[in-house]
């Protein structure tokens, strides 16, 4: 399984498999294919730094802004979720809920990144899904 420790790696192999709609020195982002949903989620990739220097690939993919989604279900939210975890991050200047990952590089390869990719999109899919039919996903 080939490692992907540089951001250029990481762009290298996601180019070979998708068209980026997003393109910049250390983000790049995706609309991945839900296969069996018929649906589509955007999903970001970034190269973060850890305080001791190590370097992290962060997957994101947003989920709802956040006035539809209180606080505390997103922290019991967070809770249940064994991988991953739910933060608040601005989309045009408008607060949305996102799903995130951070992999450290040092374990990084193309299954884990196919494998994530495919984790936060259904997930965030499925909580998506699930408020906007008015239900309750905690």
């Amino acid at each position: 399984m080939k490692r992907l420790n540089t951001f250029t790696a990481i762009r290298d192999y996601i180019v070979a498999e998708h068209d980026l709609v997003i393109d910049e020195d250390f983000v790049i982002a995706i609309d991945y294919d839900i296969e069996d949903q018929q649906r589509k989620q955007s999903i970001f990739l970034a190269e973060i730094e850890g305080r001791e220097g190590d370097l992290f690939l962060r997957v994101e993919t947003t989920i709802a802004p956040l006035d539809s989604f209180d606080a505390e279900k997103c922290l019991r939210l967070n809770l249940m979720l064994r991988n991953g975890y739910l933060a608040v991050g601005d989309l045009d200047g408008v607060p949305y809920i996102k799903m995130c990952e951070n992999i450290l590089y040092d374990f990084l390869n193309e299954k884990l990144l196919r494998r994530q990719i495919d984790r936060i999109a259904r997930l965030a899919d499925e909580i998506e899904k699930t408020l906007a039919e008015g239900a309750d996903f905690s």
